[in-house]
């Protein structure tokens, strides 16, 4: 069984943000698209996070990527893990982080069944990086070593690109991508909890970077369940491009839901004004068919930001 919206687009995806916490201060992180920090007091139970994935999971949703702020800052992350890969039917489950605990953590997330994890990693630099991030590179760079010693599979790099602060980097990262045997993204940045200001002073236009691509690349693969995303296949490193958000193509190929760190259905990266709360009615003792419908009726608000004209 598969939930398609009113415009046709199946909900294959679910992003479960655990935590709004996190030890880095990235200037340029859309926080899941929450545009206040959520009261620790409020935060999902590792109980309540699990439940809901199994929710999805039985209307059809088969893959659940975990988001924060930094997942990794939940002591009980282990047991979120372990939880949901326990579900019958999941075909996939992977972790966003920043890395700085990754070397301490990432075999016992392998261990619990985590299968694939992105690694947000915005330049090579060690001063570029801790202005960007107030982060420490070297233990972020222990972290992606780890994360490939113990076998997950892809290992993901994340480059949000911006102008006049890493753009110089990415020959360097596409080397040491090749180097560990990881995938590259270049992400362009969005314009999401970030100021106008900020966003028209570091905005940067992957064109160049894409043709540069098409160029060294063997071959081009196009994911069609993921926004219709350009994967370059180059002689030794896979290099995928990721576009901003607020694009016809990428709206009109979305196949996502989201959940909040505070319990409630997200349908849009970009929209605040359609949450639907499932965390209360869990906590009320709503049973699992009345949580099916909550899902049900969060993926009928789901439409594309930018709608065909």
């Amino acid at each position: 069984m598969r939930l398609c919206d009113n415009f046709d687009r199946p909900l294959l995806n679910l992003r479960i943000s655990v935590t709004q916490r996190c030890d880095y201060h990235c200037t340029f992180c859309h926080k899941e698209g929450e545009a206040e920090h959520t009261n620790n007091n409020t935060e999902m139970s590792f109980e309540e996070i699990v439940r809901i994935a199994k929710i999805a999971i039985s209307l059809g949703i088969t893959r659940i990527k975990l988001t924060g702020g930094e997942p990794l800052m939940r002591s009980d992350i282990n047991q979120i893990v372990t939880g949901i890969t326990g579900i019958p039917s999941l075909r996939d489950l992977s972790l966003t982080t920043n890395g700085l605990m990754l070397a301490d953590t990432a075999k016992k997330l392998h261990t619990a069944g985590l299968g694939r994890i992105n690694i947000s990693l915005a330049s090579l630099n060690p001063e570029t990086y801790n202005k960007l991030t107030g982060g420490n590179l070297d233990k972020a760079l222990a972290g992606v070593e780890t994360a490939v010693k113990v076998g997950f599979n892809p290992v993901k790099l994340n480059m949000v690109i911006l102008k006049d602060v890493n753009v110089n980097d990415i020959p360097d990262m596409i080397a040491f991508a090749e180097k560990m045997g990881v995938v590259l993204q270049l992400i362009e940045l969005d314009p999401i909890n970030v100021s106008s200001i900020y966003y028209k002073r570091h905005h940067c236009s992957l064109e160049n970077q894409e043709k540069m691509l098409r160029q060294k690349a063997v071959n081009i693969e196009q994911r069609h369940f993921m926004h219709n995303r350009l994967i370059y296949h180059l002689p030794n490193v896979t290099v995928e491009v990721v576009h901003p958000i607020e694009n016809t193509d990428f709206c009109m190929h979305c196949t996502r839901l989201r959940v909040t760190s505070d319990g409630k259905l997200k349908t849009c990266l970009m929209q605040n004004d359609k949450l639907t709360d499932i965390l209360t009615p869990i906590r009320q003792g709503a049973s699992d068919k009345e949580l099916e419908q909550i899902f049900r009726r969060a993926n009928q608000l789901r439409e594309p930001y930018n709608k065909v004209a």
